[in-house]
């Protein structure tokens, strides 16, 4: 098992596959999207890796940070997500912001990551909340963690009038997330109209 890379990057594409030379060997291995921008041809590369083995290919997956690579492992570990879909998710959110949206019941951030629907967002809900749960996970540091029920419905309520997800995760961003889920889209409608005007 090759747990981690630690060379010279050759080559790196926009798909998010680069190629780093170590001790004169070139390993291929892809990447989270958002880790592309960080390793530049010619420049050190330290990469943290998850060796995939099936059938008829061996594929090395790498990633920034050792939690990077061990919220791979989990996803992988859920049924019906393989590594493409688990990589897709990490090129869209860092395993934080993973976590945050699996205790806000947030459907829009799942959505977000291309090829999950509204029915794959739920299931990956219900697989991926016990697996990401971890002990250490502080919910006092998270955002919305208290009253995710409230949080849901406003973020709900706010996609039924129209507004894009990006835009309904930026007006609710900082509420308070204890209080009735009429206060919560009266003051998220309040940003969005400040933002729009």
């Amino acid at each position: 098992m090759i747990g981690s890379v630690r060379g010279t990057v050759l080559e790196r594409s926009p798909a998010g596959e680069v190629l780093v030379e170590v001790g004169g060997v070139g390993y291929r291995a892809l990447v989270p999207l958002r880790t592309v921008p960080s390793l530049s041809p010619g420049g050190p590369a330290f990469l943290f890796t998850h060796l995939h083995v099936r059938d008829d290919a061996m594929v090395l997956f790498g990633f920034s940070t050792r939690e990077e690579r061990d919220t791979f492992e989990v996803l992988i570990g859920a049924s019906g997500v393989g590594p493409k879909l688990a990589l897709a998710i990490l090129s869209v959110h860092t395993p934080g912001e993973l976590r945050r949206a699996l205790l806000d019941d947030d459907l829009g951030a799942l959505t977000d990551v291309p090829g999950v629907g509204k029915r794959t967002a739920q299931r990956l809900l219900v697989e991926l909340k016990p697996r990401l749960e971890v002990p250490d996970l502080d919910l006092a540091d998270v955002p919305g963690a208290g009253a995710p029920a409230a949080r849901s419905e406003a973020r709900a309520a706010l996609a039924g009038l129209g507004y894009g997800a990006d835009e309904v995760r930026a007006a609710l961003d900082g509420l308070p997330a204890d209080g009735p889920v009429e206060d919560l889209v009266r003051d998220a409608l309040k940003r969005l109209a400040v933002r729009g005007g």
